[in-house]
């Protein structure tokens, strides 16, 4: 009787054990969408890491986007679409980062963050891509659409010295002093 009272208290333990988080979610919920981003951008921006982690951070883009399909009308939809193009910008993913800014001014042309989204989307081609016929037409759509803003200035300097090599711009700068 003794054997048979500590197998099943063993079983016991050890089927508790095995799934004791996932009973723990199921008695408390699933986790949100809102919790899950939450959750990732604290492991991602975690100051005492040095270093960026690729996966994390893609995992925390897919959240962002996630979020902004179910919840297009949501306020945070366009800025965790923003953030989520500040990471792919950051990871070198050029074509992921256009189609985000891309997104971000087709479905939220309103957004406070536009300016800034058409800025970087020049810079993108620009900078990454080497697109420099695209980064020219951004740079001046920018212009036209913000002149006043403060990224103006940066534009217009970026469209004088489109595609020239770091020589050829300390060569112009030395010319002129």
């Amino acid at each position: 009787m003794k054997k048979t009272l500590l197998f099943l208290l063993i079983v016991a333990l050890f089927s508790t054990a095995c799934e004791g988080p996932q009973k723990d979610e199921r008695e408390s919920g699933p986790v949100s969408l809102e919790e899950s981003i939450r959750l990732q951008e604290a492991k991602v921006y975690d100051a005492d890491q040095n270093k960026l982690s690729r996966q994390d951070a893609s995992v925390l883009v897919n959240l962002y986007e996630k979020f902004a399909n179910k919840n297009p009308e949501d306020t945070l939809a366009p800025e965790y679409l923003f953030r989520a193009s500040d990471i792919t910008m950051n990871l070198r993913r050029p074509g992921q980062t256009i189609r985000l800014f891309d997104r971000i001014l087709t479905d939220y042309p309103d957004f406070e963050k536009a300016p800034a989204v058409l800025f970087l989307k020049a810079f993108v081609y620009e900078d990454q891509m080497q697109d420099f016929d695209n980064a020219k037409k951004f740079y001046e759509l920018f212009l036209e659409k913000y002149p006043d803003d403060d990224f103006a200035d940066d534009a217009e300097i970026s469209l004088k010295n489109l595609g020239k090599s770091p020589e050829e711009l300390i060569m112009e700068f030395e010319k002129k002093n």
